[in-house]
């Protein structure tokens, strides 16, 4: 019977979105190669691997050097260097509005057809000789139990998703992905909640209208991340990634 015991310490890291720093193989004979790289070139299979030469190593471009500090990212300290550094380019606003609209409508289609049974529209009529008189109502209690219902099921599906493998259904169509500002990795389960959180409980409680246009203002205006008031807490950023 073996008795080999396995080694100590935490299970190594499963997360293929994470960025790694690259080990050269040890040269043969103990000499160091030409250059002092490694022969071959860094290790195929990263995510954030990019060409020699290509404009996507930082989402600054090729030329441009990475803003100095404050905005050395969350996991660059004081004088870091830019956590972005070769990780994909930033997600295009456009298509991260497009993914949320699709999220949107996967939730808010059933959610209409599971209000029909609980009765939650009441349509009277004040006074019935005009049209403009029909007027839409909730009943009181199942306005409640719809409003607590859609809540869960908005900061559910962006919690579960995004703490699976960093995209939802949105996303994934989009070709976008959420990552941790400061390594690229796939957000925790603590983080996605409470990106979810603040993306979608003010919008459901009181700004339907509001909060999403003042999220999507900061993602247009905020440099050099464009994350939103829910990126900037969940310390998150939104980038390209394969469909």
């Amino acid at each position: 019977m073996s008795t080999d015991q396995p080694p100590p310490g935490p299970p190594p890291d499963e997360d293929p979105f994470r960025k790694r720093p690259g080990e050269p193989a040890p040269p043969p004979g103990g000499q160091p190669p030409p250059g002092g790289e490694a022969p071959g070139g860094p290790p195929p299979g990263s995510p954030y691997d990019t060409p020699p030469g290509s404009p996507y190593g930082s989402p600054y471009g090729g030329d441009m050097p990475p803003p100095p500090p404050p905005y050395g990212g969350y996991g660059g300290g004081y004088g870091g260097t830019d956590p972005l550094a070769g990780m994909p380019p930033l997600a295009d606003p456009g298509r991260r509005i497009l993914a949320r609209l699709i999220d949107w409508l996967i939730i808010a289609v059933p959610l209409a057809i599971i209000g029909i049974p609980f009765d939650v529209y009441d349509r009277s009529t004040v006074n019935g000789d005009d049209f403009g008189d029909t007027v839409t109502t909730f009943n009181g209690g199942s306005q409640w139990v719809f409003q607590l219902l859609t809540i869960v099921a908005y900061v559910a599906y962006d919690t579960v998703m995004t703490a699976r493998n960093g995209r939802t259904v949105g996303k994934k169509l989009m070709g976008l992905r959420v990552a941790m500002l400061n390594d690229g990795s796939t957000p925790p389960m603590s983080q996605s909640l409470l990106r979810a959180v603040v993306l979608w409980l003010p919008a459901l409680i009181c700004c339907a209208c509001l909060w999403p246009l003042l999220l999507l203002i900061l993602i247009l205006v905020d440099k050099p991340y464009k994350q939103g008031l829910h990126d900037k807490a969940a310390k998150t950023v939104v980038v390209t990634a394969p469909r």
